[in-house]
C-alpha cells in the first residue's frame, strides 16, 4: 500500500500563531560561523546561589578537528566571569554539599599502575576548593571513572566505574583471544564490562568496592544518611534490553541490593526524599515499556507499590528536584515544543508553572533553598546561554554571552504554525523565513525531525539561519509520534510509520502553497535520522521535490531488525518481527517502493553508527544508481549517529546546501573556503 499527494482538500487553522521580532542586523550567517558557535552546558549552581560553574566548549585550531572544553565560574549577578579549571580534560563539576569544594573528573598526567601498567587509568576524581588553589588527585582508580555523587556530609565521594580486567583476562587479550560472544555476559552488539560501586573518603581514605554482583548502574544517589544508595541497574547488556531496567537500594556496608520495582518499563533519574523514606525516579509506565512520554512515580524506600505522581502533566519531564520539605518537586519541562519550569504538589498532583514560552532549555541544578535554578536556554533568535531562574518568579538573568558575534547577524523571520492533518488531526510546525520576507513565494525546505519521539522546539537553529539567510522557507513539522504534545499524538504513529506522519508532513506543505508562500516548482526535503527514514519513504511516495538530503537514514526494516535496536520497531510502528508480519515490514519499508524515486538524493551516513547501520544508506544509494536518478553517498569514518568532528560537519552542511541549492533551484552555490583562523576567533571571545 502505498501514499500519495494529498489533494489541497485540508482546513488551514492558524498560519501565525507566533512570531518573533527581529533587530536590524547584519549578514546573515554562513557554515563557517555556525561551526564556530561556542558551546555552553551543565551549569551548577552553589549551594546557597552565589556561583554558578559550567563547561565552554570551543573550537580548538581547525587542523586539530576537535573542541576543547573548559570549567568557567560565574557570579549570580553575572560578574566576575572567568576560567575556573585551565585544562581541557576537567569536566563533570559537582559542588560539595557545604559549597567550600569542587569535584571534578579529569585525565590529567598519571603515574601508571604498579600492577598494569599498560593499563588505562582513565579519569580519575580531584577536588579544589571553590576559592581557587591547587586541585588535589583523590582516585587512583584503574581503568577510570564513569559517575559520581557526593555524599551529604561532604566527607565521601561514591563513584561508578567499570570492573578491571583480572591477570587472565589481559593475558588472553594480549594473546589474541578477543573474541566477542555477543549478547553474553557484559557484552551486548560489542565489547562490554560490568561496573561497580565505590566510595573514597576524600581526605584521604583508601578506595572501597560496595557492589560485587554482575551488574550495569545506570544512574545513583547517595541516601541523606549515607547508608544506602538508590540506583537504576540492569543485569543484562541486550541491545533491546533498556525494559530490564530496575530501582532499587544498594546497602553502603556490605554491598546488599534491594528491588523496588519488578516490570519491564525503563526507570530512570533516581532520586531521595529529603527525609530519606521516598524514591522518585522517571518512566513512561508502570508495568510495561509503552509509547508514552516519561512520568515522574515514587516508591517507599521500605517497599512497596510504585505511585503515580505527575499524571496531570502532558509534557515531557527532564530534571526535577526535591523541595526541602519533601511536599513539593520543582522540574524542568518541554509541554507542547516550549521550555518550562514548573512545580508539582506531590499529595495533590497539583503542576503549577514558574516559567513557560517560547523558548527551550533544561534546568541542569538547583540551590539548596531550592530558590534559585541554573540552566541553558536559548530561543529562535537567541543562541544558548547559561541561565540563572528564579524560582518563585520565573524570572531570569543571562550569566554567560558566549557568542556576543550572533548579535550581529541578520536573523530569520520565526512564526510558530498550525493545520490541519489529511484525517483532521490538530498538527503544528515551527517555520523559519528570510528576514526581509514580507510577502511572494519562495522556494521550500522541509525539515523532519529525529526520533520518531523527538520534537522541532523553539530553540535557536543555526543550520535553519543559513537557509533563511540564502533564500529559503524552513518548515519544521510537529508529526504525529512527536513528544512533549501528550501520549495521545506520541504514539499516533503506533504500527503506521510512513502513514499519518507523512499525511502530517504533506499537507504542512499544501497549507503553506495555499498561502502563497511555498512555491510548489521549489520543494526540497531533509532529515537525520526518523527524519532521514521518513524523509526516505516521503520521496518513494511523491515526485514533488527537487531535491533530497538524508542522514543516518534506514530503508528496509528487515535486514536493520537484527543490526540496530529495534524494540520500537517490533513493539510500536510496525509490529511483530519480520518473520511473523512479514507483509508489514515490506510494506513500510521505503526499499520496497525505491523503483518509484525520481527526487535527486544525496546521502550521509557515519560509518561507526549502530543506531541506524550504514548498510541502510548503501542500499538506497546502489538502488537509485542503478535506476539512473542523480544521487551521491558520502560516508564519514570514525563518525557514530551524531557526528562529532567538526570538519565532517562542515563537509555534511556544505555538501547538503550545494545538493539543494543546485536540484531545487538550479543554483549552483559552493561553500566559501574557509578563513583563516585569525578571522574566526570571534566566537571565542568572553569577557
Amino acid at each position: 500500500m502505498t501514499r500519495r499527494d494529498s489533494p489541497l482538500g485540508f482546513l488551514l487553522v492558524a498560519l501565525l500563531l507566533v512570531a518573533v521580532p527581529r533587530p536590524a542586523r547584519g549578514a546573515p550567517p554562513s557554515l563557517d560561523d555556525i561551526v564556530d558557535l561556542v558551546q555552553v552546558s551543565l551549569p551548577q549552581i552553589a549551594p546557597d546561589g552565589s556561583r554558578i560553574l559550567y563547561t565552554r566548549t570551543t573550537l580548538a585550531p581547525w587542523k586539530e578537528n576537535t573542541r576543547v572544553s573548559q570549567i568557567w565560574i560565574v557570579r549570580a549577578d553575572g560578574s566576575d566571569r572567568h576560567a575556573f579549571l585551565n585544562d581541557n580534560k576537567d569536566r563533570d563539576v559537582r559542588w560539595s554539599p557545604d559549597g567550600s569544594r569542587v569535584a571534578f573528573l579529569a585525565e590529567r598526567d598519571q603515574p601508571k599502575s604498579r600492577t598494569a601498567p599498560d593499563a588505562d587509568q582513565g579519569a580519575q576524581l580531584y577536588v579544589i576548593r571553590a576559592d581557587g588553589g591547587e586541585a588535589r588527585q583523590v582516585t587512583h582508580h584503574e581503568g577510570g571513572i564513569s559517575r559520581y555523587e557526593w555524599a551529604a556530609d561532604g566527607a565521601h565521594l561514591f563513584f561508578v566505574a567499570d570492573n578491571p580486567e583480572t591477570d587472565a583476562e589481559r593475558a588472553a587479550r594480549r594473546a589474541g583471544d578477543d573474541a566477542i560472544y555477543v549478547d553474553e555476559g557484559p557484552n551486548g552488539q560489542g565489547p562490554g564490562r560490568f561496573n561497580s560501586l565505590w566510595m573514597v573518603d576524600v581526605a584521604d581514605g583508601p578506595e572501597r568496592r560496595i557492589t560485587r554482583e554482575p551488574m550495569f548502574i545506570e544512574d545513583f544517589m547517595p541516601s541523606p544518611d549515607g547508608r544506602r544508595i538508590a540506583i537504576t541497574f540492569r543485569t543484562e547488556n541486550t541491545r533491546n534490553g533498556s525494559y530490564h531496567t530496575e530501582v532499587a537500594l544498594i546497602d553502603v556496608a556490605d554491598g546488599s541490593r534491594q528491588t523496588l520495582t519488578h516490570n519491564e518499563a525503563p526507570e530512570h533519574a533516581v532520586s531521595w526524599s529529603p527525609d530519606g523514606r521516598t524514591i522518585a525516579y522517571l518512566a513512561p509506565d508502570n508495568g510495561d515499556w509503552d509509547l508514552a512520554e516519561d512520568k515522574l512515580w515514587t516508591v517507599p524506600a521500605s517497599g512497596g507499590t510504585p505511585h503515580l505522581v505527575s499524571s496531570t502533566f502532558g509534557g515531557d519531564i527532564g530534571r526535577y528536584f526535591w523541595a526541602p520539605d519533601g511536599q513539593t518537586v520543582v522540574f524542568s519541562g518541554v509541554d507542547r515544543a516550549r521550555g518550562g519550569v514548573y512545580r508539582l504538589d506531590l499529595a495533590s498532583g497539583r503542576v503549577a508553572t514558574i516559567a513557560h514560552g517560547d523558548w527551550s532549555g533544561e534546568l541542569d541544578s538547583v540551590s539548596r533553598s531550592r530558590l534559585a535554578g541554573a540552566g541553558v536556554r536559548s530561543a529562535p533568535n537567541a543562541a544558548p546561554d547559561v541561565q540563572l531562574v528564579d524560582l518563585k518568579t520565573g524570572a531570569t538573568t543571562a550569566l554567560s554571552d558566549a557568542n556576543p558575534q550572533v548579535r550581529g547577524w541578520t536573523l530569520a523571520q520565526f512564526r510558530a504554525v498550525s493545520w490541519k492533518s489529511r484525517d483532521g488531526r490538530p498538527i503544528e510546525g515551527m517555520l523559519w523565513l528570510p528576514a526581509d520576507y514580507h510577502s511572494g513565494r519562495l522556494p521550500l525546505l522541509l525539515s523532519v525531525h529525529g526520533g520518531p519521539a523527538g520534537v522541532w522546539a523553539t530553540a535557536f537553529r543555526p543550520i535553519d539561519e543559513v537557509y533563511s539567510g540564502l533564500g529559503w522557507a524552513v518548515l519544521e513539522p510537529i508529526v504525529r509520534g512527536t513528544t512533549s504534545f501528550g501520549d495521545q499524538l506520541l504514539d499516533g504513529n503506533m504500527k503506521d510509520i510512513g502513514g499519518g506522519d507523512y499525511e502530517d508532513l504533506m499537507t504542512g506543505v499544501d497549507a503553506l502553497v495555499a498561502q502563497g508562500i511555498a512555491d510548489p516548482d521549489h520543494l526540497a526535503i531533509r532529515g537525520w535520522s526518523y527524519g532521514g527514514v521518513l524523509g526516505g519513504w516521503t520521496i518513494t511516495q511523491t515526485g514533488r521535490f527537487k531535491a533530497a538530503s538524508l542522514g543516518a537514514m534506514v530503508t528496509d526494516w528487515r535486514s536493520e531488525y537484527a543490526m540496530g535496536f529495534n524494540f520500537d520497531v517490533s513493539r510500536w510502528y510496525i509490529g511483530g518481527t519480520p518473520w511473523d508480519h512479514p507483509d508489514a515490514y515490506l510494506r513500510q519499508s521505503s526499499y520496497t517502493h525505491v523503483a518509484q524515486v525520481t527526487t535527486p538524493t544525496i546521502l550521509f551516513h557515519g560509518e561507526r553508527d549502530t543506531t541506524d547501520t550504514i548498510g541502510q544508506s548503501m542500499m538506497f544509494y546502489q538502488a537509485l544508481r542503478d535506476r539512473q536518478v542523480p544521487v551521491r553517498f558520502i560516508r564519514f569514518p570514525r563518525e557514530p549517529h551524531g557526528f562529532t568532528e567538526p570538519h565532517h560537519q562542515r563537509i555534511r552542511d556544505a555538501e547538503e546546501v550545494a545538493w539543494l541549492m543546485k536540484y531545487a533551484r538550479g543554483i549552483n552555490w559552493k561553500a566559501p573556503d574557509r578563513p583563516l583562523e585569525t578571522t574566526t576567533s570571534t566566537a571565542r571571545r568572553e569577557q
